[in-house]
C-alpha cells in the first residue's frame, strides 16, 4: 500500500494533517490508517491510490513540509550511497580550500555553476583544481580542522542505517584528504574520491587518478548493490547537485529512494524525495523509523 510521510520543519498541526489527507482524498488517492513517528513533527499516511497522482495533490505543501511519497513494502533500506560535500558535510571543500588560497569567489562561481549542471563537471573540477597549484599541503589539513562539520543528522542518518546492516559508501566528486576522515566520523564503511597530486610538499594543480565524477557515482552504486546482492528497490541514494542526478535517478528506477538534499533545480527532477526544510533525519522518517530507534 502507498504511504505519504509528511515531515514538518517546526510542528504538524492537526489542521496541516486534515489538509492533506483531503488534498489526498480530492486526488482519489483515499486516506486510510495513520501512524505518528514523531508527535507534532512526522506522520505516516496510508491510502489506496496512485503514486503519481498524490504527488500531485500534495506538491502545494512542498512549501511548508518534505513529503516522501513510497510504495510501503522495502522502506528499510540495506544499502546508503551518498555525496560528501553539501550533503554529509556542511561545505563545499574545494571552495574553502580556495579561500585558504585567496580566491574563493573564483572557484565558488565554477562550482556553483557544476552542481547546477551548467558546466561538465570533469572539466570544472580539472579548472578549479589547476587553480590550486601550488597551495601547501598542510592548508588539506588545517581546512579539516577548521571548516569541515557534519551536516546535522547525518552521522545519526548512517550509524542507524549501518546498525540494522545497511552498508555505507561516501561517493564525492571532492577528495580524498577529506573523505576518509569524514567517512571514519560518520561511519561509513567505503569512500570513492579523488585525489590530489601533490609533489614537495605543495599540490600541483592536477589530479592524481581518474576523476570521480557523475557517471562514476551511479557505477558505484550499481555495482555495490550487485557485490553484495542488495535489490535496487532497497536502495538509497542522497545528494544535492547535478553530479549527483545519474545515481539518484538509478536508485529511483530501480525502485529504491533517490533523494535530493536542498537539492538543485535538476537533481529535484531526478529524485523522489526532496529534502529542503530538515535535517537529514528525515531520511529516516522516510524509512518509516522512530526517534527512540535512532542510533544515539
Amino acid at each position: 500500500m502507498p504511504i505519504c510521510t509528511l515531515i514538518a520543519a517546526d510542528s504538524l498541526e492537526s489542521g496541516n494533517f486534515s489538509e492533506a489527507r483531503d488534498r489526498l482524498a480530492e486526488a482519489g488517492c483515499i486516506p486510510n490508517a495513520f501512524d505518528w513517528l514523531a508527535k507534532g513533527k512526522a506522520v505516516d499516511i496510508s491510502f489506496a491510490g496512485d503514486l503519481a497522482d498524490a504527488r500531485t495533490a500534495l506538491a502545494g505543501l512542498e512549501d511548508r513540509f518534505d513529503i516522501a511519497l513510497q510504495h510501503e513494502g522495502n522502506r528499510r533500506k540495506m544499502l546508503l550511497v551518498s555525496d560528501m560535500d553539501s550533503t554529509m558535510i556542511t561545505v563545499e571543500c574545494i571552495d574553502e580550500l580556495a579561500d585558504y588560497a585567496g580566491i574563493k569567489p573564483q572557484i565558488a562561481a565554477i562550482t556553483e555553476r557544476a552542481m547546477a549542471g551548467e558546466l561538465d563537471f570533469a572539466h570544472a573540477l580539472k579548472a578549479r583544481v589547476a587553480l590550486l597549484a601550488g597551495l601547501d599541503e598542510n592548508v588539506l589539513a588545517q581546512c579539516l580542522r577548521e571548516r569541515v562539520q557534519p551536516m546535522p543528522g547525518a552521522e545519526i542518518l548512517v550509524r542507524t542505517m549501518t546498525g540494522w546492516g545497511a552498508h555505507a559508501v561516501l561517493v564525492s566528486g571532492g577528495f580524498t584528504s577529506f573523505t576518509g576522515p569524514v567517512a571514519d566520523m560518520l561511519g561509513f564503511h567505503a569512500v570513492h574520491a579523488n585525489a590530489l597530486e601533490i609533489k614537495d610538499g605543495r599540490l600541483t594543480g592536477a589530479l592524481a587518478a581518474d576523476i570521480v565524477d557523475a557517471s562514476t557515482k551511479r557505477a558505484v552504486l550499481q555495482s555495490a548493490a550487485e557485490m553484495r546482492g542488495i535489490d535496487l528497490a532497497t536502495t538509497l541514494a542522497v545528494g544535492d547537485g547535478a553530479n549527483d542526478l545519474p545515481m539518484i535517478a538509478a536508485a529511483v528506477s530501480g525502485g529504491g529512494l533517490g533523494v535530493g538534499y536542498h537539492p538543485r533545480p535538476q537533481l529535484a527532477q531526478a529524485a523522489n524525495f526532496s529534502v529542503r526544510h530538515n535535517d537529514l533525519t528525515a531520511l529516516l522518517f522516510a524509512q518509516g523509523i522512530k526517534p527512540h530507534a535512532w542510533a544515539d
